[in-house]
């Protein structure tokens, strides 16, 4: 499949209501996806008693007791999940970082294609996948912002 198809595709999803296209032309296959701002992105959670919390959720247990809104960061496409910019950099963000809407989460390769995936809205991280230059699924959490 050509490069100018490829685009053609992704014009029409992103013209279309679409959410989710599958292509496959001899042995290739191209799948599309497209997410909306907030759509599958907002989850809300409570913590109950004697659950585990992260080191960042403990560093705020003197706040008063009040549902946060957390925003699950999720994967909009399979590929290989990047969490630094290059080998033997920093990570993009770590657990306890203050975030801006926009700034870059992490990157992930997806048929040679490096898709950046960037905070939905500004929080702070409380919750970071493990993975590192590993595969995630579609729908697979990656981070939580709160």
């Amino acid at each position: 499949m050509d490069l100018s198809k490829i685009k053609t595709l992704i014009d029409f999803v992103g013209r279309s209501n679409i959410t989710e296209l599958t292509v496959t032309e001899k042995d290739v296959t191209v799948r599309i996806f497209r997410t909306s701002p907030g759509q599958e992105a907002v989850a809300e959670r409570e913590q109950e008693a004697g659950s585990t919390t992260s080191p960042a959720q403990d560093a705020c247990a003197d706040r008063p007791s009040r549902p946060e809104k957390i925003y699950a960061v999720k994967a909009p496409v399979f590929g290989v999940l990047h969490r630094t910019p290059a080998p033997g950099e920093p990570p993009f963000v770590a657990i306890g970082d203050e975030v801006e809407e926009g700034q870059t989460l992490f990157i992930i390769e997806a048929m040679k294609v490096f898709n950046t995936i960037v905070a939905p809205r500004s929080g702070r991280i409380t919750h970071l996948t493990e993975i590192d230059h590993g595969e995630v699924e579609t729908g697979d959490l990656l981070a939580e912002i709160a």
